[in-house]
Formats: structure tokens, sequence, C-alpha cells
């Protein structure tokens, strides 16, 4: 009950205080300046404005440099403070970012007839118009291209890791439990030198103020043979009961090294300080945290392994076990798991876009029946009505193109330092998902100033 009570009165709070800031300069304007002022925008920003959006803009790009020099959680909570940083810049900046918006397209738009002539003075001349549009779809984009391109970013860091850090011939897999015995009967397998049971689980580990939850694996012998888990420091040899082995970026995050002592929340729910044996660097795309299996013993619901790694043999020797495949197919095991993420991912896209893409496309369509005196002057002075449809086009590409870049560009200053803090990789942006959403953004700028300008031209 209490987020809600808190939600419900930071709406009021901000609704309050934006209508009292918004009322605060026209009620002590002079009736005849105020009159003045309706016709014909100011060219100057807000005093108050302006230092507070050139102070984000400043205090996103601190961000954006310490959040490269840091790694794991650390990376990606700073850069989430750089995405909110560069768009509250925007949107406080938003007049001045109009007008070198409209002065950059303005050579090309000048270049474009009556129409284009006339877009590029309304835009140069009508900044905060502009920017008022602009500001809405920098949000939209910057928010979506984050949250999309961060999960394709980590998904195919951990299919890479994944694929690399399984060394074994074979894979047996049954999701319902291997028997108890397996490593042991694959080991007398012809051919077979080395076989380890795999059991998925997870742990808590500890975070910056609390426990958060961390993928583990258990194995029964030393994984090696069978997995490559890029090893940083120590041995996975060193692993016996007592001791554990974690990702390098984890093991940072929590601020523990080799031969130190890791605090577990087991998933019973138990408390564990095993020593830290060693550290690796494709905890992603396999398990943060390995440890024994014995050290699960009675801590978890289903004590069966799902997974056993085999080094040579042959796959009919080992089909009595479960399902035989190779590394690919053990990786290809994983892809419900990634589709399921995907989805969940694009769902909340969706719903995050979708009220932003409400709000951008309101923004606009009040914007252009605001403008309705001045398309009908344009009609009275000669201006043909698709001259003035072209125009409104034009400028709604200006808006959609200027959004898009400026979200773009806020969306890949955080997403370098996170995705590198949280893979070590550069970001992965597919361009089909880019190019579709660059297409919802200028169909959406289109559409939400077209009709209302049809609308405003209807009558004679």
């Amino acid at each position: 009950m209490l987020p809600y009570g808190v939600a419900v009165a930071a709406v009021v709070v901000t609704a309050l205080l934006g209508g009292l800031l918004a009322a605060r300069r026209p009620s002590r304007t002079e009736p005849g300046r105020a009159l003045a002022e309706a016709q014909v925008e100011r060219a100057a920003v807000g005093r108050v404005r302006t230092p507070l959006g050139i102070a984000a803009l400043v205090g996103g790009t601190v961000f954006a440099g310490v959040s490269a020099g840091l790694s794991g959680d650390a990376a990606a909570n700073t850069a989430l403070g750089v995405v909110m940083l560069y768009m509250l810049a925007v949107a406080l900046l938003g007049p001045v970012v109009a007008r070198v918006c409209a002065g950059l397209a303005g050579t090309v738009l000048g270049r474009s007839g009556a129409s284009g002539h006339l877009a590029a003075a309304n835009s140069r001349t009508n900044a905060r118009r502009l920017a008022s549009a602009i500001t809405p779809i920098v949000l939209a984009t910057a928010f979506v291209s984050t949250l999309l391109f961060l999960h394709t970013s980590t998904d195919r860091a951990a299919e890479h890791q994944r694929r690399a850090a399984v060394t074994a011939d074979h894979v047996v897999a049954d999701p319902a439990g291997l028997p108890g015995d397996a490593a042991e009967r694959a080991a007398r397998e012809p051919g077979v030198t080395a076989a380890v049971t795999v059991l998925r689980t997870s742990v808590l580990v500890p975070s910056d103020v609390q426990f958060a939850p961390a993928s583990a694996q258990a194995v029964s012998a030393d994984p090696s043979p069978v997995q490559d888990l890029g090893v940083r420091t120590g041995a996975l040899a060193d692993l016996r009961p007592g001791t554990v082995a974690v990702d390098q970026r984890l093991a940072d995050s929590a601020g523990v090294r080799t031969g130190e002592r890791l605090t577990l929340r087991m998933p019973d729910g138990g408390e564990a300080k095993p020593l830290v044996v060693a550290t690796y660097a494709r905890g992603l795309g396999v398990a943060e945290v390995t440890l024994p299996q014995s050290d699960l013993t009675g801590r978890v619901t289903s004590p069966y392994p799902t997974e056993l790694l085999v080094r040579g043999g042959t796959a009919e020797g080992l089909a009595a076990l479960g399902a035989v495949t190779g590394p690919d197919g053990a990786a290809a095991a994983h892809a419900p798991e990634r589709e399921l993420s995907a989805w969940a991912n694009r769902t909340m896209a969706a719903v995050l876009g979708g009220f932003a893409a409400v709000a951008a496309a309101n923004t606009l369509v009040m914007t252009v029946l605001h403008r309705r005196r001045e398309l009908g002057t344009l009609r009275l002075i000669g201006t043909t009505r698709r001259q003035v449809l072209r125009m409104i086009r034009l400028e709604a590409l200006l808006v959609a193109v200027g959004g898009l870049v400026l979200g773009s560009a806020i969306a890949l200053a955080t997403l370098v330092p996170m995705t590198n803090g949280l893979t070590g990789e550069a970001p992965h942006v597919p361009p089909l998902l880019y190019g579709s959403l660059a297409a919802g953004v200028v169909a959406l700028g289109l559409v939400s100033t077209a009709l209302p300008a049809r609308a405003a031209l209807r009558h004679r």
C-alpha cells in the first residue's frame, strides 16, 4: 500500500508545482506584454532553467566518465544516473536544443521549396514549441532503446560465453533429474576421461544495500575438464566442500578476492561463508557462482542434477542416462529461457514506450491544434493547402529525426558503460530492431501532426 501512496503523492505534488511554476511568470506580466508574448514567443530561456540544464548536462557527462571506469553492478547503477541526467538536461534546455536542430536542418529544408522554407522559418522562430514536441520523443526513444538494447547486449554476451564455456564432448540432460550416480556410471563407459554432473540453482550474494540473487551451479567434481569458465585468479581444482568460485564481476561487486570468504544465502535461506578459491570471466553465460554439490545437501528442493558433462566416450553409451547432445545442443537448450526473457523485456518496453508515445502524440496534436490561426493566415496570404500540409510533414520529420538522434545518443551514452560493466562487451544493436523503433517514431510524428492539420484546414 505504501508504494501506491507514494506514487499518488508524487504525482499530485509534481502537478501542483508544475502548475505554480508555469503560472508564476504570466501572473506577473503586464497585460500588453502578455498579449505580445501570446503571439510571438520569448527568445530567451529562463534564468533558472538554463543553469539547471547545464548542471544536468555536466552531471551526465561526469557520470558517464565515472561509470566507464567501473564494472559489474556499480557500472550499471551509475549508468542509470547517466540516462536520467541527460534526459533532464534535454527537458530543461529544450529551446536551445530545438534551435540547434532547426539550424542544422534549416539549410536542407530551405532547398525544399516554399514548404521547406516555411518549415525552417517556423522551426527557428518557435523553438519553444518545437522543444515541447521533441522532448517527449527523446524520452521515449531513450527509455525504450536502453531497455531493449540492454537485453539484446546481455543476451548475445551470455550466448557467446555459454558456447565458449562448454568444452565437453557430450551433454546428457534430463529436466526431471539424472540418477544420483550418473557421473560414476558415465565414467565407467569406454573412452570417457571426465564426467561431471551439474545442478542448477540460485543463491543470494551481498549487494550495495542488501542481498541480490545470482545464478549458481553445483558440480560433483572439478569442472575444468568439461568447462572453460575463463579463470582469472585461483584454480577450480581447489574446489571442495566449504569453498566457492565466483564470477569476476560479482566478486568485484561484493568486494571479495581469492582467499577471502563470501557470505551467501543458500536456497533454503540459510547462511554460508565459503572460501573463494577462484574467480572466472564467463559467469553470465554459465553461472555466477560455482560450488560443490555436497554443500547443497539438504538445502535444495530436488537434489538431483539436471546435466551431465562428459569428455570422451560415445553418445550411444550414454543414452541410457538421458538425452545426449553436443555443446551446441546444450546452448540451444537455453533458447526457451532466452525467448521468455526476451518476451518479458519487449512487453515492458512496449508498456513504457506506449505511455511515452501517448504523451508525445498528445503534445504533437495539441501543438498543431494551437496553430489553427497561423495555418489559416498562411492560407489567406496565398499558400496552398498542399503546401501547408507539406510544411507540417517536414516539421514533423524534423521533430521525429531530432528526437530520435538525441534519444539514441542518450541511450548509447548509457549502454556503453552499462554493457561494458555487465558483459565486458560493446552494446549489441540489431539493425532490424532499431529500424523498427525508428520507423515507429517517424510514423508517430507524421500521424500525430497530419491528422490535426487536416482537421484545422477542413474549413475555408
